[in-house]
């Protein structure tokens, strides 16, 4: 699933502060900085975890977007918070890993 940048409607006064449309206006900020271990892995502080109300049963869907051929953001989105269409496009895959 490719997913395109949205970009911001006139007027809306929310103006791109990074390559990728996350201005000040947008409701983005920096919650921590995150290191990958040598195996790929991360851990998100208890503090953001706790704050996002996230537990350790649940399942986080990897949100990227693309410009210019790369990948320029990633974000994390529960996966109940997911809409309908991806929920039933990511289920089968979900149900598969409990």
């Amino acid at each position: 699933m490719k997913m395109t940048e949205k970009k911001p409607e006139k007027g809306s006064g929310k103006t791109g502060g990074s390559t990728c449309g996350c201005g000040s206006g947008a409701g983005c900020k920096i919650e921590a900085v995150l290191s990958i271990d040598d195996r790929g892995q991360m851990v998100i502080p208890k503090d953001v975890r706790e704050k996002a109300g996230i537990s350790t049963s649940d399942k986080l869907a990897l949100i990227s977007w693309e410009k210019n051929g790369s990948v320029c953001c990633l974000a994390l989105m529960k996966v109940e918070n997911l809409s309908g269409a991806v929920k039933d496009l990511l289920g089968p895959v979900i149900q598969k890993q409990d």
